[in-house]
């Protein structure tokens, strides 16, 4: 694994209105790596997702990708770069099948395998292979994050960024879900996860940010993190 730092947040400042919803935060995501940012409802993570990948607009802070500025960058450019996010919610295109998602996917690429990635999404998610013609607006929850995440995958991402994917979910799915990222990840793929369930997403983690009313109050080690008491109190019910 290479140390290079894939993507560098630092003293990020987010504001709604007057009120801050992120205040000052920083963190780092290196290369295959896959680093967990927890904390409750409201604690401001997919509000920081959002401002790294140009959908809320920065108060103050540098976001940087591969040593690159974001700044004024739009989600567009980010794709092209090779930063993805599978967003709260999914946001598949309902009127759409499987297959013309998944094509989405991969506007920003010209290349001749998008053919082969269709295939490789499939060995991946099997399920959406059997409905491959089905329009996505039919799909249950389930299926609908899995095919975000197909479609995340398709665009070729050196950083892909997961916000919630468990989120109203089965307990089964959610199972299915975590072991499509700890898949994805032992391929090789980058991730940083933004996930309510702090349990699972620390046990796939090789680190972890703990964010509270929109600052960072604890980092570390993922298996430490699970470990640590306070984490256990406020975020496993202990």
């Amino acid at each position: 694994m290479s140390n290079a730092v894939m993507l560098k947040v630092g003293d990020l400042k987010v504001a709604y209105g007057g009120i801050q919803a992120v205040k000052g935060v920083s963190f780092e995501v290196r290369q295959g790596e896959l680093v967990s940012l927890i904390g409750a409802n409201g604690a401001g993570k997919t509000t920081t997702l959002k401002a790294i990948t140009g959908l809320q607009p920065v108060a103050g802070g540098e976001i940087s990708f591969m040593d690159r500025s974001l700044r004024g960058q739009g989600a567009w450019d980010l794709v092209k770069q090779g930063l993805v996010m599978v967003p709260e919610g999914r946001g598949c295109f309902t009127r759409m099948t499987i297959t013309e998602n998944l094509m989405m996917g991969a506007f920003v690429r010209n290349d001749d395998e998008i053919e082969a990635d269709i295939d490789k999404v499939f060995g991946i998610f099997p399920r959406l292979k059997e409905r491959r013609s089905q329009l996505s607006g039919t799909l249950s929850g389930g299926e609908q994050q899995m095919l975000a995440m197909g479609r995340a995958l398709m665009a070729r991402p050196k950083v892909l960024l997961l916000d919630e994917p468990s989120m109203g979910l089965s307990p089964l799915m959610v199972d299915k879900i975590f072991e499509v990222v700890a898949e994805i990840h032992g391929q090789g793929t980058t991730i940083l996860l933004v996930e309510q369930n702090a349990s699972r997403a620390l046990q796939l983690a090789n680190r972890g940010y703990v964010m509270e009313s929109g600052e960072i109050t604890m980092s570390g080690d993922a298996k430490e993190l699970l470990n640590d008491p306070k984490v256990r109190a406020a975020y496993l019910g202990e």
